[in-house]
């Protein structure tokens, strides 16, 4: 549930660090210019250029213009060039393995007198990376917490994942903003259609899931009977690190387009009895795996609760990215039975599940689309409940929602015939249920055995 950044958006980011750094008047340097897509012949300058940074000659002001210099050499980079930047600080400021190995071998026998307290800070200092160390710099800038952020982005884009140094890079840099985004460092606020226009503008640009389409789409989710909230770091006051849209209804809602239906009329927050989160995205590519979308739920959930007391049921409408590309692992006998195949060949436009499926307008044969339904619910109900990949569910979204206690509560047929609802999910959506009193039980449940808390209806659909 990420999004990537829209050009516009970078172009911004990157000249908003640029303005920060020359405000505090750090940018000068006798650094060499570096071409964009780095070539052999600026590999050398550039590896004295970190060396000089990891030195830390001349006190914290030239530290910190050393490290603007180097940031703003990055930013100046095209991707072959960042990639080519990237990998030089993965291999040649890595962990000293020859370090770390007579480190250990001095643990095993240290010597006389040598103190084993010291001896496990010195593995400590050896097992971080010199290349981490440099990284961390970027803290002290204007804006270098979000600059990191965006690096990581571009590491997950432009990297081999085969590549070991370059999976440890991303894997300290990952444990780097883990630790600086804490969800004990985000402020929670709700957004609305009075908050910046700056902030409405990111959000149309991030949004991930049901793609804002415009202003007047915007203002209609940011309603009375509308809430959107979302996490910002203190480091990046103007960056939503993850949001949520909820929308106050009667009832749990079967259908997005209903939902978001821009004439539909308004109702009163206090005339409501349910609350649907029908919208999470992570806004920051960068922080992929740093997970704080659990806690998000559980704020916007009590927060919810404080405000309206008349809301009882706290439910998703989420999507099923994963259903078709999971179908389409599966043998045509695999997918249907004799008797629904049997069924199923009466209609010239069905070939088989999966090209049919494909076609953009399948749903349209209104005839086609009945005979399809029942099929389509039971493989559906058997993709999310049964369907495991290392003890959890295959689908990411199932996998994030039965993780934090919720429990698949129904399926809804057709619920979103976008192009993008139909090429991933075949138009289904769900309803994932938070019961308050027994979220604790089924996130242990699901963590310890995998079990998928399922309402009998959705169960029923297997039989």
């Amino acid at each position: 549930m990420t999004t990537q950044q829209s050009p516009n958006i970078f172009d911004r980011t990157l000249f908003n660090l640029r303005s920060a750094w020359e405000q505090v008047n750090i940018l000068k340097s006798d650094a060499p210019k570096l071409h964009p897509d780095l070539p052999e012949a600026d590999i050398a300058p550039l590896r004295q250029q970190m060396n000089d940074c990891l030195e830390g000659k001349g006190g914290n002001v030239s530290a910190r213009a050393r490290a603007a210099k180097l940031g703003e050499a990055y930013l100046d980079l095209n991707d072959i060039g960042r990639l080519r930047f990237l990998t030089l600080l993965a291999q040649d400021f890595g962990v000293d393995n020859q370090r770390v190995n007579e480190l250990a071998a001095l643990i095993l026998s240290p010597p006389d007198g040598e103190s084993l307290a010291k001896l496990h800070q010195q593995m400590r200092n050896a097992l971080r990376p010199a290349g981490l160390e440099l990284l961390t710099q970027f803290n002290s800038l204007p804006s270098g917490v979000k600059f990191l952020v965006d690096m990581r982005s571009d590491l997950r884009r432009l990297a081999n994942k085969d590549d070991p140094c370059l999976r440890e890079l991303d894997k300290s840099l990952k444990d780097l903003l883990r630790s600086w985004f804490d969800v004990g460092f985000l402020d929670l606020v709700r957004i609305s259609w009075s908050s910046p226009a700056s902030i409405l503008e990111k959000l149309i640009d991030y949004e991930a899931v049901h793609a804002i389409r415009s202003w007047s789409d915007l203002k209609n989710r940011l309603q009375p009977d509308r809430r959107c909230f979302a996490f910002f770091h203190p480091r990046m006051p103007d960056e939503p690190v993850i949001f949520v849209q909820v929308a106050l209804v009667k009832d749990l809602t079967d259908n997005i387009h209903e939902l978001l239906d821009e004439s539909a009329p308004l109702m009163n927050p206090y005339d409501a009895n349910t609350a649907i989160f029908y919208s999470i995205t992570n806004a920051q590519n960068g922080l992929a795996g740093v997970g704080f979308g659990d806690f998000l739920i559980k704020r916007v959930v009590s927060d919810l609760k404080a405000e309206l007391p008349n809301i009882k049921t706290f439910s998703t409408l989420s999507p099923i990215p994963g259903l078709l590309r999971w179908l389409k692992t599966l043998s045509e006998t695999d997918i249907l039975n004799a008797k629904e195949r049997q069924s199923l060949r009466q209609f010239k436009r069905f070939t088989t599940l999966q090209e049919t499926l494909d076609k953009a307008d399948w749903h349209q044969d209104a005839e086609l689309a009945e005979a399809l339904k029942k099929p389509l619910m039971r493989l559906t109900a058997q993709y999310l409940v049964q369907t495991k990949q290392r003890q959890r569910a295959l689908d990411p979204v199932a996998n994030f929602h039965l993780n934090n206690g919720a429990r698949l509560e129904r399926i809804n047929w057709l619920a979103d015939t976008s192009e993008k609802g139909l090429r991933e999910s075949a138009g289904m959506m769900v309803n994932y249920l938070y019961k308050l009193d027994l979220i604790e039980a089924n996130h242990e449940a699901y963590r310890e055995t995998a079990n998928t808390a399922a309402s009998s209806t959705v169960l029923g659909l297997l039989k």
